[in-house]
């Protein structure tokens, strides 16, 4: 966390090329507090991890609106644990192909470690409510881990 506003990452990743969404959702998040850092169309897993690193992420927001997301996505939680990376995922848009149920889409994400999951037509105001509602579960966890820590070193 940069300061004392949350700092978010995201894009499309894979081979997707569809920004409007997540620029719309940019926007949204700025106009919320946020700190953004938009990746764009077709961003590589890797770089998604570089950007957590270097803006020193609070969350990362991937969004696939061509069907191939779980193609696209397999390892990026791996590569997120690799880097060290304790940071809340969400992912949304248009996530598979045909006329999957989205509760069984929501489901195969949820497996892949994806915190929250969320259909194409979700509202931004809504993932912005969540986000700040996880980020601050989140920190109050740091927070309590922390203090235990101290408590520990204490003793």
């Amino acid at each position: 966390m940069r300061g004392t506003r949350a700092s978010v990452v995201l894009g499309t990743v894979g081979s997707d090329a569809h920004v409007v969404g997540i620029t719309l959702l940019e926007h949204a998040l700025k106009e919320a507090g946020f700190d953004v850092t938009n990746l764009g169309a077709q961003t590589p897993q890797t770089d998604f991890v570089s950007a957590a690193e270097d803006e020193d992420a609070d969350a990362v927001l991937v969004s696939s609106l061509y069907g191939h997301a779980e193609q696209d996505c397999g390892g990026l939680h791996g590569h997120l644990r690799e880097a060290d990376l304790d940071l809340v995922t969400y992912i949304g848009g248009n996530l598979a192909v045909g006329q999957t149920d989205f509760e069984t889409v929501r489901r195969r994400f949820r497996r892949l470690g994806f915190d929250r999951v969320f259909p194409a037509e979700a509202d931004f105001d809504d993932v912005v409510e969540t986000l700040r509602s996880d980020l601050g579960e989140a920190e109050s966890e740091r927070a309590a881990e922390s203090e235990a820590d101290h408590a520990r070193v204490r003793s």
